[in-house]
């Protein structure tokens, strides 16, 4: 789509808006309902999209992508119309006789740029809450996804017409001509780099922002951690859709005293989950492309991997790969991996562990695993991220009961459910003041007895 088109269609959109078409909270939920029963119906087509750009099995599409999706639905047509309510709040005694409350309003024509790792659930989720709160919507999907682009083109375009919610593809053309465009609200999901300059853009018409980015995320093994447990649950995170998750653990932060037993752990766990030949093992997914491919393999020091390391261009899959003995100022510490490779670093103490930590950029998602509750307790007090779990990873991005977002260096802003749809909504405070009764102390000529009722009103 050209200059010209894109131009054309978010003003068909913002005309769209004000004709007050999505402010209805029935034709809100009608627009999801219709999203839904679509998902479903092209359920296999979404399977194989997903399939053919990152390898993914049904299975785990299912569960990392289509399921998750089709449970924000479900849960944003249950609570639409709840939050969708004006909500009446305390009004202080000198504004008598009034009524003060809080109006949940969308922003207008919202952009949702989605990354390629999870290109289905990360590009319709959003939709989903920026629909939810009354918006109009572009989406701009990754063009390192293709195929599943596509399906979500075709998907979007079965549900609403254009004015409404539509999808443009393409590359980084398309995206310099959408981030030149005036939009209300700007969702973007991706790496660090291409997040500052969609900021940058968006400060041109002081537009608001949500970023979800990623950097390296800590999992923490405390010394009275079950290890066994612990290796199982990190190795289905770590590993999870080839290491291409921006939730992923990035790397092993554990107590030196468990450090070699927790590896054995680890190693044992890998060939139970994915077999000893993990690249013929149909379930486990691929590298998205050829440049990302070199990049993971360029971190893998193989004088340090005790587990994996092999590869196949041809299929562009990396083996789950152990790395131990790793420093922070090993390659594979000065990036976020996002992909299937682990180090392993030990500390001392937790407080120095946790100093590390604070050091660092903050990162999205950290995890503990540890049997005792002060030390879960000082980590998650102490140490700045964006979200995470104590003894498991990933998992509490999969619930509509609380936002899931960044901090600092990975993100600002939240989504899914009530944070997914205050999101995309602006909160107008209004004060409905009555006409039978109008208090004379504000109005010049002020007088003693004005400022006596000032200061008994508003001491």
């Amino acid at each position: 789509m050209n200059e010209t088109n894109i131009k054309r269609l978010v003003a068909k959109q913002r005309t769209y808006f004000y004709s007050g078409r999505t402010l209805p909270v029935e034709n809100r939920i009608q627009a999801l309902k219709r999203l839904k029963n679509a998902v479903i119906s092209r359920e296999k087509e979404i399977n194989a999209a997903l399939q053919k750009d990152l390898g993914k099995s049904g299975f785990e599409s299912y569960m990392c992508e289509t399921g998750l999706v089709l449970s924000e639905l479900s849960y944003m047509i249950r609570h639409t119309r709840r939050f969708s309510k004006e909500k009446t709040v305390y009004t202080p005694l000198s504004q008598f006789h009034s009524r003060s409350f809080k109006k949940p309003s969308p922003y207008g024509v919202v952009l949702i740029m989605s990354p390629w790792n999870y290109p289905f659930l990360l590009t319709i989720d959003p939709l989903i809450d920026a629909i939810a709160a009354g918006n109009t919507a572009i989406l701009k999907p990754s063009a390192y996804s293709p195929y599943t682009s596509a399906v979500i083109g075709e998907l979007i375009k079965e549900c609403f017409p254009e004015e409404y919610a539509a999808v443009v593809t393409g590359g980084r053309a398309e995206n310099t001509c959408l981030l030149n465009e005036h939009f209300d609200y700007i969702f973007f999901t991706g790496s660090q780099a291409v997040g500052k300059e969609v900021m940058k853009s968006a400060s041109a018409h002081l537009t608001p922002v949500t970023l979800e980015l990623g950097g390296k995320s800590p999992c923490l093994v405390e010394r009275t951690a079950n290890l066994s447990l612990a290796a199982k649950r990190i190795v289905f995170g770590k590993f999870l859709n080839c290491g291409q998750t921006c939730v992923a653990p990035d790397y092993i932060y554990c107590d030196k005293e468990i450090k070699d037993a927790l590896i054995q752990e680890i190693l044992g766990q890998i060939k139970k989950q994915y077999g000893d030949s993990p690249l013929e093992n149909q379930d486990y997914g691929k590298i998205i492309n050829e440049k990302h491919f070199h990049r993971i393999i360029g971190l893998i020091d193989p004088q340090k991997t005790v587990w994996g390391g092999k590869s196949s261009e041809a299929s562009l899959r990396i083996e789950p790969t152990v790395m131990d003995g790793v420093s922070f100022q090993d390659p594979v510490m000065q990036q976020e991996i996002f992909g299937p490779v682990l180090p392993v670093l030990t500390y001392d103490s937790l407080d120095s562990a946790i100093d590390r930590i604070n050091s660092m950029a903050h990162p999205l998602a950290l995890y503990i695993f540890t049997k005792d509750k002060q030390a879960a307790k000082k980590v998650t007090s102490r140490c700045g991220f964006g979200g995470g779990c104590i003894n498991d990873t990933i998992i509490h991005l999969a619930t509509s009961e609380m936002g899931f977002g960044g901090f600092g260096e990975s993100g600002m802003g939240s989504y899914h459910g009530r944070n997914g749809f205050l999101t995309f909504s602006h909160e107008k405070s209004i004060v409905d003041k009555k006409i039978w009764l109008d208090l004379p102390m504000r109005y010049q000529p002020y007088k003693k007895i004005h400022e006596k009722m000032l200061r008994f009103f508003l001491k």
